[in-house]
């Protein structure tokens, strides 16, 4: 046996077209419940929960009991960005859903990545951050933010102190699948959605991923960011 992790394991654990499913489910940051879940990879619930127990021993999701129930949800940002890098891999080899369903263009153009903003407009962001010098390369897909990027973002009403005390990574680039370039991940990127909730420049649709912005907070957004949207992959 070669040395290191063992990744055939969680490669067969994500491969699975149920576990699959599940997991995609899970991306949206919702915690669901087995039965739920079993909807989503349309098995039995008790398949479900066989699948699920899997996922959990694997370190994939975590499990939270609130009285009777059991709530699943992904085990951390680093299995969501795992997921979405796996989605362009798979989109680029043209791996595709034989009914991909009327909200495929909203699902691109914004959406939810786990707890931060994907699509175009998530790369856009990310772009603006690289263009305007608010943020600089770090090691293994990190980035600083530099003093323009502190002004820039506390400006718009994130608490940076707050989050830069989490044991999280600030700024994390996440290969975004359907644009397959990168969006802002990290505490900062989950912050700066939160801050969009809060000026209800968008929703989410319910039991999915897609991410509608008002025509306010879409032009909101750009402006304050500086963007007009990322260039063609």
């Amino acid at each position: 046996m070669k040395d290191g992790p063992n990744i055939a394991a969680i490669a067969a654990m994500v491969g699975d077209p149920a576990r699959a499913n599940m997991l995609t489910a899970l991306l949206n940051g919702a915690a669901l419940t087995a039965s739920e879940l079993a909807l989503e990879a349309n098995v039995t619930k008790q398949t479900a929960s066989s699948h699920l127990a899997k996922l959990a021993a694997g370190g994939l999701i975590a499990v939270e009991a609130q009285g009777r129930h059991k709530y699943y949800r992904l085990a951390d940002a680093d299995v969501a960005g795992l997921l979405e890098t796996l989605m362009g891999v798979a989109a680029r080899a043209k791996a595709l859903r034989a009914r991909p369903g009327p909200k495929e263009p909203a699902l691109r153009h914004a959406r939810v990545c786990y707890d931060h903003l994907a699509g175009e407009l998530g790369v856009g962001l990310f772009d603006a951050f690289i263009k305007n010098k608010w943020m600089l390369p770090g090691p293994e897909k990190t980035y600083a933010l530099t003093k323009l990027g502190r002004i820039k973002v506390q400006t718009f009403g994130v608490d940076i102190e707050d989050i830069e005390k989490g044991a999280r990574p600030l700024c994390r680039a996440c290969l975004d699948w359907s644009v397959r370039r990168h969006h802002l991940a990290g505490a900062l990127g989950a912050a700066i959605l939160d801050v969009i909730f809060e000026r209800n420049w968008v929703t989410q649709r319910r039991g999915s991923r897609v991410l509608d912005f008002t025509p306010v907070g879409e032009a909101g957004l750009k402006r304050v960011f500086a963007f007009d949207g990322p260039p063609p992959a």
